[in-house]
């Protein structure tokens, strides 16, 4: 079956502890309905270092991703159904959807 990673971008800072602890109830609500088809629930990204084309280093993103989620479904459409319910996209985030390509 194939899988799809689900990018997480963006998205607006709680403005308070009861806000994050809000939007990470909500998210592990969202991660436990999933069951099974989260092959890999929650990765969020820390300390992102870009290295570009030119060998310079920059302690820093080249985007706004903060953490990614892997699902195993049928089909494109059906990660979309999954990703659309995400509440991440309620704090003002987008979500990327992308099949992975297996290699051996």
């Amino acid at each position: 079956m194939p899988q799809f990673m689900i990018s997480y971008l963006g998205g607006q800072q709680p403005a308070s502890s009861e806000e994050s602890q809000q939007r990470y109830l909500e998210y592990k609500q969202w991660l436990s309905s999933l069951g099974d088809t989260a092959v890999s629930p929650a990765n969020p990204l820390k300390s992102t270092t870009t290295i570009h084309a030119d060998g310079s280093v920059v302690n820093s993103s080249a985007t706004s991703m903060s953490g990614f989620t892997i699902i195993e479904v049928d089909s494109m459409n059906a990660a979309l159904v999954v990703a659309r319910a995400c509440p991440f996209l309620q704090i003002g985030g987008s979500l990327e959807v992308s099949e992975l390509i297996p290699m051996s």
